[in-house]
């Protein structure tokens, strides 16, 4: 077993880690007592280092061997490594470890199943306790004061199951463990970052974190530390995240990639070296991402020593004084601000600002979590005046008086104003031409402003009223001036031709979500119709569609004319009848992901047969009225290459059909998770016990439905058949 130190460097420690190895694998050659040499042996330290790799192989070539080779930082090291290291064919192993996904993958051959890369997970909370418990009372049965349980459970939460952060802490409380030390333990929960730096017992799991922080390249250290202005177990949603990153320029141009490329790279070489803990969508992307508790704090610690970020209210946070401020981050529940007062200079200097004890004429970036309504600070918002990014979301007490003040913040790139609540955007919005992002979902609007066509550099949109489902963004004329949009969400195209010929000239959209008013537009307003089929057709940057119509007519069928689909699409979703089957063209979309369908009156082998051949398809969801036979039946020849995640809504009492759901031999082979939801009496499942790769059923209904209870029974009987049932479980849901 041999350790690779971080400073690695291939011309230089390749050799010296052989004569490790070396020094492991064979005795050392010594005179005995009478001063004879013993056979066998090796006299390593005369041998020329260019002759280790040599001496290796003569060694290991007929025997059987075990080599763990410890902290690997880089491929390059890997390489160099395993170049030299013997091979044979006697079942030998090499074991390495290391802290970066993407040399993991290097250093591990492709196997049946992939990769051979065991995840170190944290420990439970019970086996996180009982170390706990010996390391500071002596045994894990050790009595110790009831009054110690509510923070010893606050310790093992920050520790996140991280053992080297267990023992480190449990070392520093092992002296106070009678039940008047509970201040002392939760001064020490509180402080955790400055105890860190201050007692010698935790400087092995600060120089552990440390050190995985110091190898970052220059720029992922800036993204890394901009996790600090984030609240502690803060769910932080990843487009919100890379967003933020390239409004606020920690995110530099390269050659042949977007900004938004570079950030995601970026984010996932975090993900890759295990700094954030990441959440995964269906198509095994991230979605969101969290940052453990104790790198939190060793990231709040550098942000404040170089004046990254200034965080206040809190308890963590309360009384911090700044000189130039240049990211807020306000983590105050109640909406008071715990800033120090400022000395007599700092409030001359503060004078008119609004707010007691700070001076924000510097601030670019304003963050503001779980505030309620302070009016010092809302009513000053137009005081910052350099500000680029504002990011209120959650924050209530938002009036249009405030966002009269939002807009005249002219150097906006990134605006969050998403759960606020407001009623009304103000048509100024318009004149905030540097602005890039624009969250309002979950507001009280009723729609959005024509002179939203006046922001060229807006790139995301996001739009959803909480007033109905049925309020959308109505598409206004000139949205074609718009050509930096990427992500458009609930927008509403009305009766306007010239509009459904614009939607064509976005070049750069991603994602799009829009309804056609069917209460204006017919189905025999070809014009339209033609324009917007022309228009999807044009629309070659398009991974996400979600279209749909409001008066639950057959307009959709116009889908089935376009001259050609949007080819790279991921994400498909279809909201209206389209005729009783699926548009040919989406077996060509050979990308696409997950699909979903509602309202299409479906039937015979659709929809099955026309996804079945999709090589990338994951997850099909249908959703109301998608089926009109009384059958539906996943047939042999619906042999989906990857589909894991079958769907089936049937959640509404007139949805009747179908009544049976029949899965034949072969079919749907890589099948993990299947979804029911029974409404209906008479409803069953058949041949449930083909499906040989299920791992999990989930049935949703009225506890006294018997078609859930008949559905169960057969589930737990195929669960004794199955050879594998210890891997699959059947969940119930009743409403």
């Amino acid at each position: 077993m041999v350790s690779v130190s971080q400073a690695f460097e291939p011309a230089r420690d390749v050799k010296p880690l052989l004569k490790r190895v070396l020094q492991q694998a064979v005795k050392r050659r010594t005179e005995n007592e009478k001063g004879i040499k013993e056979e066998g042996t090796m006299d390593i330290d005369k041998l020329d280092p260019d002759e280790y790799s040599i001496k290796l192989q003569e060694i290991f070539n007929y025997k059987r061997y075990l080599i763990v080779i410890d902290d690997v930082w880089t491929i390059r090291a890997w390489e160099a490594i395993e170049s030299m290291l013997p091979k044979n064919n006697r079942n030998s192993r090499i074991i390495v470890t290391t802290r970066i996904e993407t040399v993991a993958k290097a250093c591990s051959p492709v196997g049946v199943t992939g990769h051979y890369i065991h995840h170190m997970k944290p420990l439970k909370l019970e086996d996180s306790k009982k170390l706990f418990l010996s390391r500071v009372f002596g045994s894990v049965d050790a009595r110790y004061p009831g009054v110690l349980e509510d923070v010893m459970d606050n310790i093992l939460k920050k520790c996140g199951g991280m053992p080297l952060a267990i023992v480190s802490i449990a070392s520093v409380l092992a002296g106070y463990t009678s039940s008047d030390s509970k201040d002392k333990w939760e001064t020490i929960c509180k402080s955790i970052g400055s105890q860190m730096e201050s007692n010698p017992t935790l400087e092995g799991m600060r120089h552990i974190v440390k050190l995985s922080y110091s190898h970052l390249p220059y720029d992922l250290k800036n993204c890394m530390m901009y996790l600090s202005i984030f609240p502690e177990d803060y769910n932080i949603n990843k487009h919100r995240l890379l967003d933020r990153w390239i409004a606020e320029g920690l995110v530099p141009q390269k050659r042949g990639l977007t900004l938004m490329e570079v950030a995601e790279s970026y984010l996932d070489e975090l993900v890759s070296r295990n700094m954030i803990r990441p959440s995964y969508g269906f198509d095994g992307k991230v979605e969101s991402c969290q940052v453990h508790d104790m790198l939190l704090e060793v990231m709040v610690s550098k942000s404040l020593e170089c004046n990254f970020a200034s965080l206040l209210g809190g308890q963590q946070y309360a009384g911090m004084s700044y000189d130039r401020i240049r990211r807020l981050s306000i983590h105050a529940g109640d909406g008071k601000i715990g800033a120090k007062q400022p000395s007599n200079k700092k409030k001359a200097a503060a004078a008119g600002h609004g707010f007691e004890g700070m001076d924000v004429e510097h601030v670019r970036s304003l963050s503001v979590f779980q505030l309620q309504g302070d009016k010092n600070l809302l009513a000053n918002l137009d005081r910052f005046k350099l500000l680029r990014v504002l990011d209120l979301e959650g924050c209530e007490g938002l009036t249009k008086d405030h966002m009269r003040y939002i807009c005249r913040l002219c150097l906006l790139k990134f605006l969050n104003l998403k759960d606020t609540g407001i009623e009304e955007m103000p048509l100024e919005v318009g004149k905030l031409e540097h602005l890039q992002v624009l969250d309002v979902r979950g507001s009280g609007l009723g729609g959005l402003p024509e002179t939203l066509t006046d922001l060229e550099k807006l790139e995301r949109l996001e739009f959803k009223s909480n007033i109905g489902w049925d309020i959308f963004w109505k598409l206004p004329k000139g949205i074609s001036n718009m050509k930096a949009l990427r992500v458009v969400s609930n927008s509403l195209l009305g009766n306007d031709i010239q509009v459904a010929q614009e939607i064509g000239e976005l070049k750069q959209l991603q994602e799009f979500c829009v309804y056609i008013d069917s209460y204006q537009i017919k189905v025999d307003d070809k014009e339209i119709l033609d324009e917007l089929a022309t228009s999807f057709s044009k629309m070659y940057s398009l991974r996400s569609l979600n279209i749909g119509e409001m008066a639950w007519t057959d307009i959709l069928k116009f889908l089935h004319h376009l001259p050609a689909p949007p080819r790279l699409l991921r994400y498909l979703r279809m909201t209206g009848e389209i005729g009783g089957k699926l548009p040919y063209w989406i077996a060509s979309l050979t990308y696409l992901g997950e699909i979903v369908i509602a309202w299409v009156y479906l039937s015979g082998d659709e929809p099955f047969g026309v996804l079945r051949k999709l090589p990338n398809l994951k997850s099909i969801g249908m959703e109301r009225k998608y089926y009109t036979d009384d059958e539906l039946v996943a047939r042999t020849e619906h042999n989906f290459p990857a589909l894991v995640n079958l769907h089936m809504t049937c959640n509404y009492a007139d949805d009747t059909t179908p009544r049976v759901y029949r899965f034949e031999e072969g079919a749907m082979p890589k099948l993990e998770t299947l979804q029911l939801e029974f409404n209906h009496y008479d409803k069953s499942i058949e041949g449930i016990k083909h499906l040989r790769n299920l791992r999990e059923v989930q049935l949703t209904g009225k506890e006294d439905n018997p078609a859930v209870r008949n559905a169960l029974e057969l589930l737990m009987d195929e669960r004794g058949k199955r050879p594998e049932s210890n891997r699959f479980q059947v969940v119930v849901k009743y409403e």
